[in-house]
């Protein structure tokens, strides 16, 4: 081999493959981030301050987990906030008014999310209708059903519920621990990553959002696909919902106003292009931990209004949306 092949070769091993520039780049902002943070306020990136990124965002991360099928297959959710809203609406009301039991009412709480989301997945798929519209709609409704049943704030006062919700599980000594809220956003981000990168279902995924006319051809269950990548979504939805229960122990009609925009961003930002077909899940947990620390930030800072939190959001996304047309710019080039 020659001196020249030799040289080119042991390049193209250091070089990193383009597929994974969004998720670098995502990584990169977080590490600089955390840098910034340590540096600059005591304290900051302690242990249990790393840890409460997470049990903090918890339920951001389920939701945004569902959110990012949807994106991959080429879709949107814009249910999901008002999904989660109900959630703790139902469950808050089979818990203290119809004092039914938790390991009964959260069940039926994941049964609604999830035939939710597969209603909408048939509609879409069915008629051919465009997600944006269909998904719409489902923000309509099922933010109207809160309000039938009830205008006000429902309290969970229940014992076995506020344990639950406070619950801790120590990770080493009593330095750090994790809430049982962080413990199932873990487990339901290494489920996603399984499904996505190690079976048919999560290669169907990806094949739909690079074009679903192509993998209808090459003989994918694309329809199937369309409604699972939905109900997916409705399942993560509830699941947040009953997690941000963990947190308020109330349900109420105004929770989660403009999640499904937050779940986005998450997403966006996590390094999955918006056109379908591209993203990892992993990147949309770094998406998430990366506005969660932007928040911490701003909270450490102490002289800036929480209202600094949505316009550097915003000036994120603007900067990786022109990444991503120009990553899409050079793919098809290439």
């Amino acid at each position: 081999m020659s001196q020249y092949a030799l040289q080119t070769a042991s390049a193209g091993r250091w070089r990193l493959a383009p597929k994974y520039l969004p998720l670098a780049a995502t990584v990169s902002l977080f590490l600089t981030l955390a840098t910034f943070g340590s540096v600059s306020y005591t304290g900051f990136f302690s242990a249990q301050a790393f840890l409460n990124l997470l049990i903090d965002n918890a339920f951001l991360v389920i939701v945004a987990v569902g959110m990012t099928f949807v994106i991959l297959a080429g879709g949107i959710d814009l249910s999901v906030g008002s999904v989660v809203a109900l959630s703790t609406m139902v469950l808050a009301a089979l818990v203290e008014r119809q004092h039914w039991s938790l390991w009964l009412a959260i069940p039926l709480v994941l049964a609604m999310g999830t035939l939710f989301g597969a209603c909408m997945g048939w509609l879409i798929q069915r008629f051919r209708l465009q997600p944006f519209i269909v998904t719409l709609a489902g923000m309509f409704l099922a933010r109207g059903l809160c309000y039938l049943i009830s205008i006000d704030s429902i309290s969970i006062t229940d014992e076995a519920y506020t344990a639950l919700a406070q619950m801790r599980i120590p990770l080493w000594g009593e330095s750090a621990a994790l809430s049982l809220s962080a413990l199932l956003a873990l487990v339901v981000l290494a489920v996603a990553v399984f499904v996505a990168h190690h079976t048919g279902f999560g290669r169907t995924v990806y094949a739909m959002g690079g074009s679903e006319h192509s993998a209808t051809l090459m003989g994918l269950p694309v329809a199937r696909t369309t409604v699972l990548v939905y109900t997916a979504s409705g399942f993560c939805s509830a699941l947040g919902g009953v997690v941000f229960t963990f947190y308020m122990l109330s349900g109420y009609g105004l929770h989660a106003v403009g999640l499904e925009l937050d779940a986005i961003a998450a997403v966006v930002i996590g390094g999955t292009l918006l056109s379908g077909g591209v993203g990892y899940v992993l990147g949309t947990l770094f998406g998430v931990l990366t506005l969660g620390i932007i928040q911490s930030l701003i909270m450490f800072d102490g002289s800036l209004s929480s209202w600094w939190t949505r316009i550097v959001i915003g000036a994120l996304l603007f900067v990786f949306c022109v990444l991503q047309r120009v990553f899409e710019s050079g793919r098809k080039s290439g």
